[in-house]
Order: C-alpha cells, then sequence, then structure tokens
C-alpha cells in the first residue's frame, strides 16, 4: 500500500486554480433549478427599490402638508390623477404606504422561498454529484487522503454552501439593489448632499479590502484544521475498541484537545479580524449618518455651505437621513458578509476541486463491453509503481486458463493484494497489460469488468443493517437464493443460530459479529454475484481450522467452473491449486503446484516449513531475509 502524503491542507496547491467558485455554483446549478433562482432574483431586486418608497413619501407629505413648501406631486404620475385636498391626500399617501409595505412583504416572501428552494435543490444535487465524482476514483486517490477530510467535503462544507444560499446571497442581492437605488435617487435629488451621504464609502471599500485580504488566508487554515479534527475524531471512533483495550482513553483526549486546539486558535485568528471589522464600519456608517444631520441642517438654517449652491427642504433632509439609515445598516452588515463569504469561498473550492479532480482510474473512450466471459487473465510484464516512485509489482508475466485455480503465496508485503487489484482495476499498471479475454481492462467498460469479478477481502466490510441485506448487498434476491448462498459460504447455520436469524442487525462495520462470521457473510455475498473470476484475499484468515475445511468444501463447487485466484498465508488454504505463483519483494520468483514447489526447497518450501512447525530445517537465509522485512 502506498505510504500516506502529509499535506498541510488537502487540496491546498489545486485550489489556487478554482476561479469564481461561487459564480460557477450558480451558472452549474441555476440552470438545473432555474424557477426559485429566476423568483428570487427577481423579488430582490423588486423588494428593496419598494422600500425606498416610504422615506420619499414621507419627504412628501413634510414639504407638501406639513410646511408647506412645495406643491403634491409624484413622479410618473399626471397631476390630474392626485388628490386635491390636504385630507384626501393625507389618505392617499397612507393607503399608497400600506400598499407598498404589503407588496414589499409579499416580494420579500418570494425572495425567501426561491433562495431555500434553491439552495436545498443545490444541497442535495451538490453533495450527491460530489459523492459520486469521489466514488468513481482509482484507489490511489484515497491513499493520500484521510477520511475525516473528505467526509467535511461531503458534509461540512456542502452544509455550508447551502447555508450561504438560504441565508446570505438574498442578502447581499438586497443590499446592492438598495445601495444602487438610493445612491441614484439622492443624486436626482440633490447632488450635492448626496456626495456628503456617501463620502463613507471608498473608506468603507479600503477597509473592506484590506479585510479580506489578511482573512482569506485565516479561513483557508481553519478549513484545514477542521479536517484533521474531523479525521482524528473519525479514526478514533472507529478504531474505539483498540483504544479502550490499551486504556489510552486518557491519550486520545490530549490528541483530541490539541487537535480541537489548534481548530480553535485557526478560527479565532480569522474571527478576530471579524470582531474589529464590524465596529469599525459602524462607527464609518454613523459618522456619514451625523455629517448629513450637520451638513443638511446648517444649509437649511444658515444657506448653502462651501461650494453648494441653491435651496434645501425639510422633507429632503428627512429623507435623506432615512436613506443614510438605510444604507448604514447594509454598510454595518459588510463585516459579516465579507467574513462569511470568505468562508464559503474556501468550502466552494475544496467542493470544485473535487469534483474536477481527473479520474485516477479514466474510463476508455470507447470502452469495450464484456459479455459471455470465458475467465481468461494475463499479465503481460506488468509493473507497477505507487506515486512516490516505489516499486510495488516488477516483471509479472503468467496467463491463467478458464476455471484455473492460482494460489498466490509470499511474505507479507510482497505484493499479493497489489497484483489483484490491478486486475480489478484498483490501480493501473504502471508498464505492460493486464488482459481479461484478450482485452486490456484499461480498454474494458469498469463496470462490466468489476461485474464479472468477485472480491473477497481479508478485512471483509459489512454495511449496518440487516444479515439479509448485507448478502443481498446491491440485489433485492429473495430468501430462497440468499439462503442457498450463505449454505455456500457455511454461513447458514450460525445466522439461524441468532436470535433474529437473517433479520439480525450486523452493527457499524458488522462488529456484532465475529471476524469468521463476516467473512462467511461476505463470501456469501460475493457467490451471489456469480462471477467468472473469483479473487479470496484471505478469504478465510479469521476462521478456525475446522471452519476453514468447511468453507472449502463448499467453495469446491463454486470456484470449479470459474477462474480463481486465492492469496494466502496459511499455504493449506491453496495446497491443491492448479498453480502457486510465490511473490517476493513484488515480483514472481516461482510456480508450480505444490509439490513442484517443495522440491524445489526454495522461498515455498520454506514457508510451508514454518507453517508446519519445521523451524529447525529454515536455513539461516531465510532468517535473516524475514528479519530484514521485519524491520522494514
Amino acid at each position: 500500500m502506498s505510504p500516506r502524503v502529509k499535506r498541510e491542507d488537502i487540496f491546498k496547491e489545486e485550489r489556487e486554480n478554482v476561479k469564481w467558485p461561487m459564480l460557477r455554483l450558480f451558472r452549474e446549478y441555476g440552470k438545473r433549478f432555474p424557477k426559485p433562482v429566476v423568483v428570487a432574483l427577481a423579488a430582490n431586486m423588486v423588494a428593496p427599490l419598494m422600500g425606498l418608497l416610504p422615506a420619499y413619501l414621507l419627504a412628501v407629505a413634510i414639504d407638501s402638508l406639513f410646511t408647506q413648501e412645495q406643491p403634491f406631486a409624484l413622479p410618473f404620475v399626471p397631476t390630474e390623477l392626485l388628490p386635491g385636498t390636504p385630507a384626501e391626500q393625507i389618505t392617499f399617501i397612507f393607503l399608497v404606504l400600506i400598499g407598498v409595505y404589503a407588496f414589499n412583504s409579499i416580494t420579500t416572501w418570494m425572495g425567501s422561498w426561491g433562495w431555500s428552494l434553491f439552495a436545498e435543490h443545490v444541497q442535495h444535487a451538490l453533495r450527491t454529484d460530489v459523492y459520486d465524482k469521489m466514488q468513481y476514483q482509482g484507489m490511489g486517490f484515497f491513499s493520500d487522503k484521510q477520511t475525516g477530510e473528505l467526509m467535511a467535503i461531503l458534509s461540512s462544507d456542502v452544509n455550508r454552501l447551502e447555508g450561504f444560499l438560504n441565508g446570505w446571497v438574498g442578502r447581499i442581492m438586497n443590499i446592492v439593489v438598495q445601495v444602487t437605488g438610493i445612491t441614484i435617487v439622492m443624486l436626482a435629488i440633490n447632488w450635492q448632499l448626496a456626495l456628503v451621504a456617501l463620502l463613507p464609502a471608498p473608506l468603507i471599500l479600503v477597509v473592506s479590502y484590506l479585510f479580506v485580504r489578511k482573512v482569506r488566508p485565516k479561513y483557508r487554515a481553519a478549513r484545514s484544521t477542521f479536517g484533521k479534527l474531523a479525521a482524528r475524531l473519525e479514526n478514533n471512533v472507529s478504531g474505539i475498541a483498540v483504544v479502550k483495550s490499551f486504556t489510552t482513553e486518557a491519550y486520545e483526549s490530549e490528541r483530541v484537545q490539541e487537535s480541537s486546539q489548534h481548530h480553535k486558535d485557526a478560527r479565532w485568528a480569522a474571527r478576530r479580524w471579524g470582531v474589529r471589522f464590524g465596529p469599525s464600519l459602524t462607527f464609518i456608517s454613523g459618522a456619514g449618518f451625523a455629517l448629513v444631520l450637520f451638513t443638511g441642517g446648517y444649509w437649511l438654517m444658515f444657506g448653502a455651505p462651501l461650494f453648494f449652491t441653491g435651496d434645501i427642504t425639510v422633507g429632503i433632509i428627512v429623507m435623506f437621513l432615512d436613506y443614510t439609515r438605510q444604507i448604514q445598516a447594509p454598510m454595518a452588515q459588510a463585516g459579516q458578509l465579507l467574513n462569511t463569504y470568505e468562508r464559503v469561498k474556501a468550502s466552494a473550492e475544496r467542493v470544485w476541486v473535487l469534483m474536477d479532480f481527473p479520474g485516477t482510474i479514466p474510463e476508455a473512450d470507447d470502452p469495450v463491453r464484456l459479455d459471455h466471459v470465458a475467465g481468461r487473465v494475463q499479465y503481460d510484464n506488468v509493473e507497477f509503481a505507487y506515486p512516490d516512485g516505489e516499486k510495488a509489482i516488477k516483471h509479472a508475466d503468467f496467463e491463467v486458463e478458464p476455471g484455473e485455480m492460482i494460489g498466490l503465496v509470499g511474505p507479507t508485503g510482497s505484493g499479493k493484494s497489489t497484483l489483484m487489484k490491478l486486475l480489478l482495476r484498483f490501480y493501473d499498471v504502471s508498464d505492460g497489460a493486464v488482459r481479461v479475454d484478450g482485452f486490456d481492462v484499461r480498454n474494458v467498460k469498469i463496470s462490466d469488468l468489476r461485474g464479472e469479478i468477485g472480491y473477497v477481502s481479508q478485512e471483509p466490510f459489512l454495511f449496518p443493517g440487516t444479515i439479509r441485506e448485507n448478502i443481498a448487498y446491491g440485489k433485492g434476491e429473495d430468501q430462497e437464493e440468499i439462503e442457498r448462498v450463505a449454505r455456500l459460504a457455511n454461513a447458514h447455520d450460525f445466522i439461524m443460530d441468532l436470535e433474529d436469524g437473517y433479520d439480525t442487525e450486523v452493527g457499524q462495520r458488522g462488529d456484532k459479529l465475529s471476524g469468521g462470521q463476516r467473512q462467511r457473510i461476505a463470501i456469501a455475498r460475493t457467490i451471489l454475484e456469480d462471477p467468472r473470476i473469483l479473487i479470496l484475499d484471505e478469504a478465510t484468515s479469521h476462521v478456525d481450522n475446522e471452519t476453514e475445511v468447511l468453507i472449502q468444501r463448499s467453495l469446491e463447487d463454486l470456484i470449479a467452473d470459474r477462474t480463481t485466484f486465492a492469496i494466502a498465508h496459511r499455504l493449506s488454504t491453496v495446497r491443491n491449486a492448479d498453480r502457486i505463483f510465490v511473490l517476493d519483494d513484488g515480483e514472481i520468483t516461482e510456480r508450480g503446484t505444490h509439490e513442484d514447489l517443495l522440491a524445489e526447497d526454495g522461498l515455498y518450501a520454506n514457508l510451508w516449513r514454518v507453517q508446519v512447525g519445521e523451524v529447525e530445517a529454515l536455513p539461516e537465509s531465510f532468517l535473516e531475509a524475514a528479519a530484514a522485512r521485519d524491520r522494514a
């Protein structure tokens, strides 16, 4: 197995190449769910514009009805359509205000409905898309990434994007439209006072820019520490039996506390800038409000100040103060919005890197479809090296006829499992070719290839659920067929001894069952697939000798007409194989029948002596080589 690569942050380098991640989110998923987006965008355009009318109507009421400085008039409304008496005019303004607020409430609800629905659609679609992309990667993709880091993308990163779409996008749209609309209205009514009201804007932009530059790397660091914390927690919970058996609860608590402390420190390093940023913007915005009040009041009482010209009314001053207040709230929220955006952007970058990650096991452009597979397997001078350059398989060259059983033996780490994973295309060869029925597996449709290969690993994985569901995994077979394959795997009797029989819950990873029981269920699951090629990777390593004999006897009929590869440390498992390949340091050094290899008196013969207890007959060179492998 390839050694893990230690990285400061998952996809750290790749994330630098992601451009406009949030825009891409809208571009790709907006096309898939256009209705809620269109509704939300339309509502977010109208609602804030409607919010401008009350302040304008208040100014009209003050100048026309209270101070009577201006005639009663509204833009774009003919004078003959407006009421003529003060009583009618104040009633008219009252009714218009009620209508404005009612319409504003409706459009605000529509905006919330649209973004909420869109966010839910995106969360579901994005999570399934990311999962689909991830599960079709080769095993090499997972070898240098911790499960907790990938889970953080599927869970917290996707959830963060949903929260942003649901709670913040509409708010941002409202702010942009509101600030733009207020700016245009103020400039149209009194551009001189508008410049005073907008005076803080450049300062806010500068402060915001500096904040973004400062906080962006800190949020990326926080995301990195969260992935490591999630990985630590996931590993500890999965290995809780080891923790308890070694009584290392205090040690693991200390390690979790350390990881959590790093995450807390990284989050606080980012958040403390947000704590400073929000109040700073609030002060700048508040100073702008005070400046409008001072300038407008001075202008009204003593005439146009400085280089200003013209007259001003009480209604205009009140309207500008109201608009300044309306701008003030968005400006005060800017820090929080930027804060949130930076965190969401970091999450979006990680999601898109995973979505764009090149397939480590790519499907051929025009793949060959396997049909009526005979089961002939060829390794044509195959070599395989991990990304770090370490060679795991060297010059593997052999041909296996349909129905032939091949035993694979050798010391731990000699490459037995890796050799078979090349057949499954968990990895691709570095040189040479692996063929099934004459077709290079790289040119065969992956689902067809793996559908014809049954694989039982030495550490069988069971999913939470019942024994029945695990045997019938993905098939939904009837009880009669499930029981048939369970009998072939010598599992039926122990299953029926359980209180709930086939409806027994296996627990997380099958922890409620023994290792031997899990292996027999895994064998039954594989038998149900009816594969033409069978790989048994230490498939009976967790059962006792008595049970192994029963399973082997049950499997005899199963493997009779199937090409079978049996990986074994227990050599008795492959003693009757048609041929046995002996691997050492990634190379097939011996091949032949059990009797042939004993007569050859090489590595296999020495391994057999270990099995039968003839330790005193082992040569010194074998013991030295074993000690060297152990040190490595």
